[in-house]
């Protein structure tokens, strides 16, 4: 692609973010506000059949409030910021736990806690969400929210013998023997993807609230990642962690590799350090690479594979594509390098193709090896709207750049 190429082809892909991101949150508002039991519905498989009595997540809620709250912040639309209000209030009313602290990872349908347990992960996202809507709105409450989590966080989930956060506790903030945050994780006490979301949820409090306290703490996240959690000799994320350090999973998750690739410079940029910010281009360029691995000829980006099994799970999942949409274009930007713009708007028309549902609207959980639709919900305890719209705003942002 010549730079002319580039100059033509780039405002067309703009439009189609727009057009777009409007259609992923039109969707969530036309199908899964919960009108009779509040807040919003806890799941719609691949057909739209809404399941009413599907439990309500921590990490679904959040990530709707975050959403809507960022959307709204750019396009200033009364229906996004009512989405966010809407979650923020089921937040507020429904998962804060006002005896231990924190937040219970998952509610019934009506609203009653399921469970209780304290996941970090879970609490992470909260942040995220709280502080996106404090920028839009002001509201304190919000933010003192997220103050509370930062501390419950750091009192609780630090480790202060080897560094990094703990994983889960029980609602009572007590050791908690199943630490996973799903069935297919490895149940080890430190996990990247923890990780990965607690910097992104800091990064996002420091925003408004900055403090010396908490730039230490995105800075000492920083050294993990590049300390234990990049592998020096593949610059794969290793995934699994035990208390000191020693990976307990061969696993390779390529969607991983290149959301990392991209939000950690973000996270480092924070900081205002030259020596973050320039360690973390040059990692993001090589976790880049290494995510380039498990590029297909289609375009799209496979789910994950095992080196030690050489076994590839030949799905293609939509979160994964969505942040190969913006980690390649991150890498074209820190190296002009053509082939990563291409890597970019080659998985978009992969998108296009086969993960989203030109039909019925929102974009499918994934597909297999030959590009039938996975069985799997379109939006519920996992899948919500904050992958796929995020992607479309950091495009339609990068690509602004440009003019």
């Amino acid at each position: 692609m010549t730079a002319t190429e580039t100059i033509y082809i780039l405002p067309r892909i703009r439009m189609e973010m727009e057009e777009e991101l409007h259609s992923i949150l039109d969707y969530w508002i036309r199908n899964m506000v919960d009108e009779k039991q509040g807040g919003f519905l806890g799941g719609i498989d691949h057909n739209n059949i809404v399941d009413p009595h599907a439990p309500k997540g921590v990490v679904l809620n959040s990530r709707i409030l975050w959403t809507f709250s960022a959307a709204y912040l750019r396009d200033k639309r009364q229906e996004y910021l009512a989405m966010a209000s809407r979650a923020y209030r089921y937040i507020v009313d429904h998962f804060i736990d006002r005896k231990y602290g924190g937040v219970y990872w998952s509610v019934d349908s009506k609203g009653i806690m399921l469970d209780g347990k304290k996941q970090v992960y879970g609490l992470a996202f909260c942040i995220y969400g709280l502080t996106e809507y404090y920028k839009v709105t002001k509201e304190e409450v919000a933010l003192h929210l997220a103050e509370n989590l930062f501390k419950h966080i750091e009192n609780h989930s630090f480790d202060k013998k080897h560094g990094g956060y703990l994983e889960a506790f029980t609602q009572g903030w007590k050791p908690i023997s199943d630490m996973r945050l799903s069935e297919k994780d490895e149940n080890e006490k430190k996990t990247m993807n923890t990780h990965l979301h607690i910097i992104e949820a800091y990064t996002n409090l420091y925003m408004v609230r900055p403090a010396d306290s908490l730039k230490e703490s995105i800075k000492h996240l920083l050294d993990v990642f590049d300390q234990y959690f990049i592998d020096p000799q593949t610059s794969h994320l290793r995934l699994f962690m035990d208390e000191s350090w020693n990976s307990r999973s061969s696993l390779i998750s390529y969607g991983h590799d290149i959301e990392a690739a991209w939000l950690l410079l973000e996270c480092a940029e924070i900081t205002g350090s030259e020596n973050y910010i320039s360690r973390f281009k040059e990692i993001g360029i090589r976790l880049a690479n290494a995510a380039a691995e498990g590029l297909d000829a289609d375009g799209g980006l496979w789910y994950e594979y095992d080196p030690v099994k050489d076994e590839l799970i030949r799905e293609k999942h939509s979160w994964p594509q969505a942040e190969a949409m913006v980690g390649f274009l991150n890498a074209y930007q820190l190296t002009g390098e053509e082939r990563y713009l291409h890597y970019s708007l080659h998985n978009w028309e992969f998108v296009k193709q086969y993960i989203k549902d030109n039909n019925k609207g929102e974009w499918f959980w994934g597909v297999n090896a030959d590009h039938s639709v996975m069985q799997k919900e379109k939006a519920g305890f996992w899948k919500c709207p904050y992958h796929n719209s995020r992607a479309c705003m950091e495009l339609i942002r990068r690509i602004d750049y440009y003019k």
